[in-house]
């Protein structure tokens, strides 16, 4: 995964993905406490996530913004697509993701639509299988986002020039 380092001056927004409530059990009585889910991003490629867990929900999403500042990665996006197809899976959860014609929109539901708007991608077909837990599908989708890579970064890591990458 590529860590990107993030001046203060950017301007990261953040995004709930979704909140837990748990409940302990003890003599006393039953004790609540919220975990929040979160993702942020400044919607030109740069992403990153956080799990927040607090007596009260506006702590628990703090928290989660905190903890998604500290690790933040770098996505390509080209043309509001991403560059190629990629699957990925974190726990239970599968995802896929294909690029898409520009006009085409976000086809993507719940967990992986709030960390795609997150990254600025704008038109792409993504699929999930397996579990629907929101914290493996956020986890699948940036673990496959952060596995893409344009052509640019190709031609580089080979050394070779960008004709040589299309024309081979």
């Amino acid at each position: 995964m590529n860590k990107v380092r993030v001046n203060s001056d950017v301007e990261l927004k953040d995004r709930l993905v979704a909140i837990n409530r748990v409940t302990k059990v003890t003599k006393g009585g039953r004790t609540f406490t919220f975990a929040a889910i979160v993702v942020v991003g400044d919607g030109n490629g740069v992403i990153g996530w956080g799990l927040g867990k607090a007596g009260e929900v506006t702590a628990a999403i703090a928290k989660g913004v905190e903890s998604a500042k500290k690790n933040l990665v770098k996505v390509p996006v080209l043309k509001g697509t991403i560059p190629h197809e990629m699957e990925a899976c974190f726990g239970g959860a599968q995802v896929f993701l294909k690029p898409a014609a520009a006009g085409t929109g976000l086809v993507a539901g719940g967990a992986m639509r709030a960390v795609l708007e997150s990254a600025g991608i704008k038109d792409v077909l993504a699929k999930s299988k397996g579990s629907s837990n929101p914290h493996n599908l956020v986890k699948a989708t940036i673990e496959a986002l952060s596995q893409m890579r344009d052509a640019y970064t190709v031609a580089g890591t080979r050394g070779i020039s960008m004709n040589k990458v299309f024309n081979g």
